[in-house]
């Protein structure tokens, strides 16, 4: 698929679950400080355009690492009083949240997406932000997940960094991406 430049320009971040829990510690994924420097760097580089920053906060259940109010549910990255926090309690950052509306009502029509869980969460905002008509672009080095275990049936393990490739894979041809965080331009949105 042929994507406009106002395509492959991000219009809007938006940082899904990237909470202490997921990215410090021993509970941390994999690849953490490669995610904390291209969430950074997108965040930097976001903020400097001054295009509208998005943080998807998990709210896990009870028990949960990152159940509200705990030390792993905290947001790694503090967010700027302009900046915007959506909680949510499902993959899709979408579904039952704000997130749309936000998003149309500053003008985005594209948007970088980052964090984790690759095959979950990301992946399920990304696909909702496709279906409602946003460009998507997504860095190889902006998102992470977990090894998975191995499963039923003798199936091996898949180490962490396959499972993120399959995942950014899954997500088909309509998505924009791209090798590293830094290769991603902000902008902000043209009123139409």
């Amino acid at each position: 698929m042929a994507f406009t430049k106002d395509e492959i320009t991000a219009h809007a971040l938006v940082i899904v679950d990237v909470q202490n829990a997921f990215i410090t510690g021993a509970e941390a994924v994999p690849d953490c400080v490669q995610l904390q420097g291209a969430v950074k760097r997108l965040l930097e580089n976001a903020r400097a355009a001054k295009v509208p920053v998005v943080f998807l906060q998990n709210d896990g259940p009870a028990g949960a690492v990152d159940a509200p109010n705990t030390d792993g549910w905290q947001l790694f990255f503090p967010p700027e009083a302009r900046e915007t926090v959506i909680r949510k309690s499902r993959d899709n950052g979408f579904d039952g949240t704000g997130l749309e509306n936000m998003l149309r009502a500053q003008g985005v029509r594209s948007m970088a997406i980052c964090g984790m869980l690759s095959e979950m969460c990301l992946a399920a905002t990304a696909r909702a932000a496709l279906e409602k008509g946003f460009a998507v672009i997504l860095s190889h080095d902006g998102h992470a997940t977990y090894d998975v275990p191995v499963g039923p049936g003798n199936s091996e393990a898949v180490p962490a960094r396959l499972a993120a490739r399959a995942a950014e894979w899954s997500l088909g041809d309509d998505i924009i991406l791209l090798a590293a965080a830094g290769d991603i331009r902000f902008q902000t949105a043209r009123r139409r």
